[in-house]
C-alpha cells in the first residue's frame, strides 16, 4: 500500500470510530448506517459531490456550506452531519470514501455480519443469493451481507471473496488450469 493511500485510511479510520463510538453511546446506530448508505450512495450517483470533496481549489469554508446543506438535504443525524462538518472544517473531506468503508464495517461488526464480495457471470436471483448467504453464514457463523457483481468474463459460476478467503469456481479459471496443465504436458 502506497503511503498517502495508508494515510487517508488511518484519517479515516479515526474519524469513522469516533463517530462509530458516539453513535453505540448514543443508541444512534441503525441512523449512522442509514446515513453511511445514504452518502455511499449519493457519492456514487453525483461525480460533482466527489469532486468537490476531492478539490484543493475549493476553499474550507465553501466546503463547510456544501457539505452542511448536503447533510440538511439528506436529514443526516446530528451526530453524522457535525463530524462532516468537522471534516470539512480540517480539510478531510477527501477520506469520505475510506470513511464510509470503515463505518460499514464497524457497524457490520457491531451487529456480527460480514460482507462477501461475489462475482458471478449472470446476475444471481434473489433464491441464489439467499441460498449462497446461507451456505455461507453456515461456514463463519455470522449473517453474511452479499455485494454481488456481474462479470460476464466469467462465462460461468462464481467469485467469493470473504475476508481473507477466496473461492473462485468460475469456467473461466477452470478453463485457464486446463490451459496450463496442457503446457505442462506437451
Amino acid at each position: 500500500m502506497s503511503e498517502p493511500a495508508s494515510v487517508s485510511a488511518g484519517i479515516a479510520a479515526r474519524y469513522a470510530s469516533a463517530l462509530f463510538e458516539l453513535a453505540r453511546d448514543a443508541g444512534a446506530l441503525k441512523a449512522l448506517d442509514a446515513d453511511a448508505e445514504a452518502l455511499k450512495s449519493a457519492l456514487a450517483a453525483s461525480p460533482e459531490l466527489s469532486a468537490m470533496i476531492a478539490s484543493p481549489v475549493i476553499s474550507r469554508s465553501e466546503q463547510a456550506a456544501a457539505i452542511s446543506a448536503i447533510a440538511a438535504k439528506m436529514g443526516l443525524n446530528p451526530l453524522t452531519a457535525n463530524t462532516l462538518a468537522l471534516m470539512a472544517d480540517k480539510r478531510r473531506l477527501f477520506v469520505l470514501p475510506q470513511f464510509l468503508a470503515e463505518l460499514a464495517n464497524l457497524i457490520a461488526a457491531e451487529k456480527g455480519e460480514i460482507t462477501a464480495e461475489v462475482t458471478s457471470a449472470a446476475k444471481l436471483t434473489a433464491a441464489q443469493a439467499k441460498k449462497l448467504a446461507e451456505t455461507l453464514k453456515a461456514k463463519v457463523g455470522k449473517t453474511v451481507k452479499l455485494n454481488a457483481t456481474v462479470d460476464e468474463s466469467l462465462i460461468g459460476g462464481l467469485i467469493v471473496k470473504l475476508g481473507s478467503t477466496m473461492i473462485d469456481t468460475s469456467v473461466k479459471s477452470k478453463l485457464a488450469s486446463l490451459q496450463n496443465a496442457m503446457k505442462e504436458v506437451g
